[in-house]
């Protein structure tokens, strides 16, 4: 629909996010793109709606280049198994038994984030621990990570795990002193479960996305990614395409997980079009696991454990042949790795495949929390993108300190030496994959980055440092490049009029008060989509 006046913002402290134009204090947005930023622009010439920014501070929305936004908008009707409600497993059992008792029937009890490190018993709970709470419904809590799962023995049961179920291929089933299954399930085991667990209709699914669209907006988030898409038993990108038109406001790109296309890896060309508001943008493939949940597939063993290196979840023919599929369907390959193994075995394995897109890295490592400067240099070289995530240092230290100790600690997810190398790198949540209550929160993770101190105000390595421009401009303009969603990410002619306005300007008040921002209003195509009801802080 063509707009019938140009619509001039003033009055206001925008940051564009472009290198050559960063502060501006006008702009002029027609039929939802920007045409003009400056310093006061002739009213006279200019005709059209004027909008007082009021000396507000202006950012463009956040592209959030990994996360999950249907399982971010699922979990928000499970169980929370973070603080401020569970603080041992003694409130997981409280919390269980509290879902059994609203329940009118059997369906299963759910719950999603629960870290061992910030549990007061230190531990990970076990079936006989959800046994205790529940043991006629069946039960299945997923830890913060989304590796790693608890089931009680009735989920068990009925998932056929038992103690003669051996391993799957990279996944563990933990087993107690005399061989019984604990109920802890790690990385491809949990699959087992998963697929125990009843099914929600792609009406359902579409409905639940919608209905999140507003609590992304809060936080400024105009453009979403789904790094876990399915394509059987039916498609993510029609669930997302009919989401959208209930309500989704949010552009999204969805890569498909490779165990859901490799037999059948070839991607329609409508799927692919990027000027749709739903596209295809690539295919994931995993070759580990998480640092907090010691499945990631590091070089020095896990602490307290000197056999535990962590999990490999790939193999070389496997990322050959995902990387061949990415190469002729014209999308990226991106791999999950966090171990130093896994990000050298990457780059081993990839860095001489040349790139086949023009725009962006063909290759992306998603997390990349232990590279060494040697194999960053080859990635650089090899054109490999990175998508990180500070936000977990921030929120799950407790877990990090458990398993790595200090000085392996501090030296993970070196955000500033990846740039120095000339790296593409975005930043992003995860979400729900971290252990912060509010996961999608991209100012915790801006203030994770900036500070590289976690929430408790332990030193995470102040050599990786950067400042708050940089992390929001890889929050913005390099997320839009590295996810190759059309003009977006900046404040700039031709350029998408997504942004929000903030309650105080951070780029003035300090990086201590970032997890308290609070966004106004957030605006899409130059048109408001989201204004804050209540003023009061987060938590």
């Amino acid at each position: 629909m063509t707009q019938e006046r140009d619509i001039i913002f003033y009055n206001g402290r925008i940051f564009t996010a472009d290198s050559d134009q960063p502060y501006v204090n006008t702009m002029i947005v027609r039929n939802g793109k920007v045409v003009w930023v400056g310093d006061n622009p002739d009213a006279e010439r200019t005709d059209g709606r004027w909008v007082n920014l009021r000396q507000k501070r202006v950012l463009p929305g956040f592209i959030d280049a990994h996360m999950h936004p249907l399982h971010l908008a699922a979990v928000s009707e499970q169980i929370p198994c973070t603080p401020p409600k569970v603080h041992s497993i003694k409130d997981l059992q409280e919390q269980i038994k509290w879902q059994a008792d609203r329940q009118e029937n059997n369906d299963w009890i759910q719950g999603w984030g629960f870290d061992e490190g910030k549990l007061t018993e230190g531990r990970t709970p076990t079936r006989w621990d959800l046994d205790h709470a529940e043991a006629v419904i069946p039960v299945l809590l997923t830890r913060t990570c989304g590796h790693i799962a608890v089931a009680n023995s009735k989920a068990l049961e009925m998932a056929g795990i038992d103690k003669d179920t051996p391993n799957p291929s990279g996944g563990q089933i933990d087993r107690d002193e005399d061989g019984e299954p604990t109920g802890v399930v790690r990385e491809t085991a949990k699959d087992l479960l998963d697929a125990v667990v009843p099914e929600t209709t792609m009406e359902e699914d579409a409905e639940l996305l919608a209905s999140s669209s507003e609590n992304l907006l809060a936080h400024g988030i105009t453009g979403i990614t789904d790094l876990m898409a399915r394509k059987i038993p039916t498609d993510d990108a029609d669930m997302y395409s009919l989401a959208q038109r209930k309500g989704l406001k949010q552009r999204a790109v969805l890569y498909y997980l490779w165990s859901e296309i490799k037999d059948n890896p070839n991607i329609g060309v409508e799927r692919k079009d990027r000027r749709e508001a739903t596209h295809i943008g690539g295919i994931k493939v995993f070759s580990d696991g998480s640092v907090s949940g010691r499945t990631a597939w590091v070089s020095t063993p896990f602490l307290g454990n000197d056999d535990n290196y962590g999990i490999s979840t790939t193999s070389e023919p496997e990322l050959l042949t995902a990387a061949d599929a990415a190469k002729k369907n014209g999308v990226q390959l991106v791999i999950h790795a966090m171990g130093e193994q896994a990000i050298a075995f990457i780059v081993d394995t990839l860095e001489h495949v040349n790139g086949w897109l023009d725009d962006a890295p063909s290759i992306r490592i998603e997390h990349a929390s232990f590279p060494s400067g040697d194999i960053l240099d080859r990635a650089a070289e090899a054109g490999i993108g990175i998508v990180t995530q500070p936000i977990f240092l921030y929120a799950e230290i407790e877990s990090y300190l458990n398993n790595l100790g200090s000085g392996r600690t501090k030296s993970s997810y070196p955000i500033r030496t990846m740039l120095e190398k000339g790296m593409q790198v975005a930043i992003s949540s995860d979400a729900p994959g971290n252990a912060w209550h509010d996961t999608v929160d991209p100012f915790v993770g801006l203030k994770g980055a900036v500070t590289r101190k976690a929430h408790d105000d332990t030193d995470v390595g102040q050599n990786q440092r950067i400042n708050l421009e940089t992390a929001i401009v890889l929050y913005t303009r390099e997320a839009g490049k590295i996810t190759r969603i059309p003009d977006v990410g900046q404040l700039t002619p031709g350029y998408h009029a997504d942004f929000m306005i903030l309650d105080r300007d951070i780029l003035q008040t300090g990086p201590e008060e970032l997890d308290n921002v609070r966004v106004l209003q957030t605006y899409m195509g130059g048109e408001l989509v989201y204004e804050e009801e209540t003023a009061g802080h987060k938590g």
